[in-house]
């Protein structure tokens, strides 16, 4: 054999060994490994996975994003701060069943970690964008997933995808804002339910800058979260949310399949956005935002105060309150709140009383107590008995209303709806209800 035959000959069996590493599928198994330049491609087009390179960086990382949207729009990074130099990333099942991704050494850079083994793993890019581990010998369900990245979400939340948490698991789903536009690592920005199962209390969303609140979502009240009123029937999206001893999540599903839309947190600006692709213009259309308005702003008017967006100025003092400080008050300062005008006489309890609201944004629920099976006559017994309780009202506000939530001490972040909201009930003295 020439020296040219020999070489050919390397070429090819050179060339037939890389094939498979290169080449776009929708499943990686154990022999199918692939480089950076290779893709994993959704059954039906929608998503691909595959190395990217953010704008103004020379990292590399592993994401998901729209296949055939030519902006490319990342939806979820996997070695979010553990960036690859150069295009030596390698993503591959190893002996225990998990997909790896080994930069230039051969050293781990990010792995599904699934702590169960699979006899013949698979891993698929489905077309709703999530990433499943699971076994071949198994049916291709949710229950059979033994990793999957919708668990796992970076700043986007898809269709179908879960937010919230999933106790017997312990997984809490957050959206988690990209540091910058070129650095997916995450930042100060967060979104998600937060709760204390511990101490019953009533879940909801909070938009958080580091740990300050920027945003809350308001409770679910059976109809739809307490501060959302867009939640309502709309052409785009149903929204449901679960809240039982196993979860407690949020999801949409669209009611046109072939709409592309996408919920994600905003680095630049703290908004909770949603967005909706234009084919015609070929670019992403907000659809809504939150926190929308001056209103929507964590505890704007202080404890003990109510926002109306329609009135200048926005803030004032829930009745039989107070300003704390007229001074900071009349300068359109309401940081400090408002204070009872006349204390609660808590040592007769059957001399207070409580007035009723309506079209509220309840509370903050972070100092609540929550019980489901009460109707709305115990519960006002319930808070009436305890020296620390503030307002009651109905957890549960579809059809005749349902169940028991009451707050304790000062209530924060109200605002009042024209045409959306719930009826509360707040306690006030009985000097207080004389007087009205």
């Amino acid at each position: 054999m020439d020296i040219f035959t020999f070489m050919l000959t390397i070429v090819v069996a050179s060339l037939s060994l890389l094939q498979p590493i290169l080449s776009t599928v929708d499943s990686i198994r154990p022999i199918q490994s692939f480089r950076d330049g290779g893709a994993l491609v959704s059954q039906g087009g929608s998503f691909e996975l595959g190395f990217f390179t953010p704008d103004n960086s020379n990292n590399r990382y592993v994401g998901i994003w729209y296949k055939n949207i030519p902006i490319q729009t990342v939806v979820w990074v996997a070695n979010r701060c553990n960036p690859i130099n150069g295009s030596s990333g390698l993503l591959t099942i190893n002996s225990n069943g998990n997909l790896v991704l080994l930069n230039h050494n051969k050293s781990v850079v990010w792995s599904t970690n699934s702590s169960k083994q699979a006899k013949k793993p698979i891993v698929e890019l489905l077309d709703s964008g999530n990433l499943v581990l699971r076994d071949e010998e198994d049916g291709n369900s949710e229950t059979n997933y033994l990793w999957q990245s919708f668990d796992y979400p970076s700043d986007t939340l898809l269709p179908d995808m879960k937010g919230g948490w999933d106790l017997k698991k312990g997984l809490k789903r957050l959206l988690l804002a990209w540091k910058s536009w070129d650095d997916p690592c995450p930042g100060y920005i967060t979104f998600g339910f937060h709760l204390d199962p511990q101490h019953h209390t009533f879940p909801e969303a909070y938009m958080l800058k580091g740990t300050a609140k920027l945003y809350r979502t308001g409770p679910w009240n059976g109809l739809r979260l307490s501060g959302t009123p867009e939640l309502r029937s709309n052409p785009l999206y149903d929204f449901g949310f679960v809240y039982n001893d196993d979860e407690v999540y949020y999801m949409y599903n669209l009611k046109n399949k072939s709409v592309i839309t996408r919920v994600f947190v905003n680095q630049t600006t703290s908004l909770h956005q949603r967005l909706v692709w234009i084919e015609v213009n070929q670019t992403w259309r907000i659809y809504s935002s939150l926190p929308r308005d001056e209103c929507d702003k964590y505890a704007v008017c202080g404890a003990n105060a109510n926002c109306l967006i329609n009135d200048n100025p926005i803030c004032q003092c829930l009745r039989g309150f107070t300003p704390k400080s007229q001074e900071k008050w009349s300068s359109m300062d309401w940081s400090d709140g408002c204070v009872r005008s006349s204390p609660l006489s808590c040592m007769d309890k059957s001399t207070d009383g409580f007035i009723k609201f309506s079209g509220f944004k309840v509370p903050d629920t972070t100092h609540t107590w929550v019980n489901k099976s009460m109707n709305l006559k115990e519960c006002k017994a319930k808070c009436l008995s305890n020296c620390s309780c503030t307002a009651y009202t109905n957890s549960d506000i579809s059809g005749k209303g349902s169940g028991c939530v009451i707050w304790y001490g000062d209530l924060m972040d109200i605002r009042q709806f024209t045409n959306a909201g719930q009826d509360i009930f707040i306690r006030m003295s009985r000097l207080e209800l004389g007087m009205m």
